[in-house]
């Protein structure tokens, strides 16, 4: 299933769901960040992705991860609250989703880095390659605010 991104787009569809989603922001011992390049959009993004029934939100920013990237993590902490009506995803299948979702913190605790039916390509980039990376403005956020390393969690 294919995805267009509306960010602060007078001309987006309306938004006929919500769901509550995932991301992690992991760093290797490099200070290196881990990165997916999407299947559905071709950007580039931290891993994440949708909670399932019967899963907290930490399990589910876990399972993503190793999901997506092989990588075995620890959730440490929570970076943010994303919620922005201005952002919304339009899936193929009709599905128009307004944005909402819990950005993490996590550490490595082990696994090999591999691709998915998500993640066509998975590796770790240092802060200077994220200019010659495209990655939506939301995820952008979210890094951004992770490095910061505000002592706080960020939230709409």
């Amino acid at each position: 299933m294919t995805r267009v991104d509306y960010y602060n787009d007078p001309k987006a569809p309306k938004a006929n769901s919500i769901a509550v989603a995932v991301s992690a922001f992991i760093q290797d011992n490099e200070g290196r960040i881990l990165m997916i390049r999407r299947t559905d959009n071709d950007l580039y993004s931290i891993p994440g992705g949708q909670l399932e029934l019967g899963e907290t939100l930490a399990e589910a920013a876990v399972r993503e991860v190793h999901e997506e990237t092989g990588i075995e993590c620890e959730v440490t902490g929570v970076i943010g609250v994303y919620s922005n009506p201005n952002h919304v995803i339009a899936y193929s299948d009709g599905e128009i989703r307004q944005e909402f979702s819990i950005c993490f913190r996590a550490s490595i605790k082990g696994g090999n880095l591999h691709t998915s039916a998500e993640s066509k390509e998975v590796k770790y980039i240092t802060v200077d390659d994220l200019a010659n990376i495209e990655v939506h403005p939301s995820i952008k956020l979210r890094i951004d605010h992770a490095l910061s390393e505000e002592p706080r969690a960020y939230f709409t």
